[in-house]
């Protein structure tokens, strides 16, 4: 009698090889991408809009560990289709560094990572952990884009109830007028962090609570709308407090209802909502294996495999290195031009507004006047944009974080460019219009120039960026308007940052 010794891998199954295969390939993937990764990491932690993103890594490890027993009757395999999301990663990746568009190179890490597992364990695998890959998109912080939208949802919601309750209101853009006080619905209580929060929330109640699909629609329907509604009964609740009793003590009370308890009471409302649909028990397996055990093709040897991934994730760093090269410089000296009818005079110190761009290479600020017209011209420019140095940025342009200025409403701009209305203690207004140009294009808004600082990037051209900006103080654009007319347009008054004089 002859006695058999089995493989170790006989024994135990290819589950160590390829969990040791995806571990090396997200190193160095991390390792590849360590400036997201860290970025990432820093604003989970100093957000306070997206300080739920902690839990996400957290809570998608546990979905993971739920499904251990029916992936162990997997068998994993690499998988060379699931290249194809570590590409979609990649382009992701290199059009937000092409851009300065740190959303989309944080999403295209995450996109990478997820493409490593569906490489490296197999399409059966992929399948069921298909919704723990899917919520770890939650990882990308994304979402304050909808703050603007939502400020305007909350005056509409606040300004009924205070005539509701009986004290006199108006409002002029995100600013309302109630009774003693004037009260601004910034960004901050537009109540974006707690829908953000919320859907995150609520994708996982809905993934893990409900089995029917209709149910779980509604579900993710209350867990998005509630918090809009009570953030707009909050913020009336502040100003109520304040006409009854005083600022400070609303100011007080909300801070604490705003940050300690708001949140809990809208998660256990939706909760409370939803508890009696739960139509999926505790103890039901979270996938059926035996639905998964069909052979995968395009099966892939997993060292080859594994080096495909890595050396596809290094060509956008690669390229963006090279066409880095292509940085034309900006003349050593620029200044203001002359326009005709129009002569230089000193700035109003009582109004006094200058926009933030933070490590220009050139900037300027001056006045012009003409009869009882005054304007005033600031312009920035960058030989090439990256990280902290960017026309289009949190905190830099027209308004700084934390700035006395507060945006009232956004107006339209003549020749294309873009306007709003701004004000300060005093109180005192102002208009600013706005023009970007990168390289030889002209971009309106952040998404025209994130767009033409990709295509500049990408094609190696000019990476040149300017940002004008024409302001008079009061509800008048007139004096712009015919500014902008005298100085010969837009473009001939940024060309002074880029071209010699």
């Amino acid at each position: 009698m002859t006695a058999t010794t089995l493989s170790a891998e006989a024994q135990v199954g290819p589950w160590p090889r390829h969990l040791g295969a995806l571990a090396l390939a997200a190193a160095l993937l991390l390792a590849l991408f360590v400036r997201d990764a860290v970025d990432l990491a820093a604003i989970w932690w100093t957000s306070t809009t997206y300080a739920h993103c902690l839990f996400i890594a957290p809570i998608v490890a546990w979905l993971v560990w739920q499904r251990r027993v029916e992936l162990g009757r997997l068998t994993p395999v690499a998988w060379w289709p699931g290249l194809l999301l570590v590409a979609a990663g990649a382009v992701a990746w290199l059009l937000g560094d092409a851009g300065s568009l740190a959303l989309a190179r944080q999403l295209g890490l995450v996109l990478m990572l997820q493409g490593g597992v569906v490489t490296l364990l197999g399409s059966n695998v992929a399948r069921g952990l298909l919704f723990p890959l899917a919520y770890s998109l939650f990882l990308v912080p994304f979402g304050d884009q909808f703050e603007p939208p939502l400020q305007q949802v909350t005056v509409a919601i606040v300004l009924p109830l205070l005539h509701l309750a009986g004290i006199p209101a108006e409002v002029n853009g995100v600013l309302i007028h109630a009774g003693r006080y004037y009260f601004e619905v910034a960004e901050a209580c537009s109540g974006a962090k707690f829908v953000i929060a919320m859907a995150a929330f609520g994708v996982l109640v809905a993934g893990t609570c409900f089995q029917s699909w209709p149910r779980r629609l509604a579900f993710m329907a209350a867990a998005l709308v509630v918090p809009v509604l009570a953030n707009g009964v909050r913020a009336f609740g502040t100003i109520w407090a304040a006409d009854r009793w005083s600022l400070e003590a609303a100011t007080g009370f909300d801070h604490i209802v705003y940050g300690w308890v708001f949140f809990g009471l809208v998660m256990a409302g939706v909760l409370a909502l939803g508890w009696r649909w739960f139509d999926r028990s505790p103890d039901a397996s979270a996938f059926d294996p035996t639905t998964l055990a069909s052979e995968p093709r395009l099966v892939a040897p997993l060292g080859l495999a594994a080096a495909a991934l890595v050396a596809l994730a290094a060509l956008p760093p690669a390229w963006s290195a090279v066409t880095a090269r292509h940085v034309a410089p900006l003349p050593s000296r620029i200044a203001l031009p002359d326009v005709p009818g129009w002569t230089r005079v000193p700035l109003d110190p009582a109004a006094a507004w200058e926009p933030y761009y933070p490590g220009a290479d050139h900037r300027l600020l001056g006045r012009y006047a003409r009869g009882r017209d005054r304007v005033d011209v600031a312009i920035a420019a960058y030989a090439d944009q990256r990280e902290g140095r960017e026309l289009i940025a949190f905190g830099t342009g027209v308004l700084r974080e934390d700035d006395r200025w507060v945006r009232v409403a956004d107006l339209p701009a003549p020749d294309g460019g873009t306007a709003m209305r701004i004000t300060a203690p005093g109180p005192v207004e102002r208009i600013v219009a706005t023009w970007y140009r990168v390289g030889d294009m002209d971009a309106t808004g952040g998404a025209g120039v994130k767009l033409a600082t990709m295509r500049a990037r990408l094609t190696g051209n000019d990476r040149a960026a300017v940002a004008l900006h024409l302001s008079t103080v009061g509800g008048d654009p007139a004096p712009i308007a015919r500014f902008l007319d005298a100085a010969g347009g837009p473009r001939a008054l940024s060309s002074v940052a880029t071209e010699p004089r």
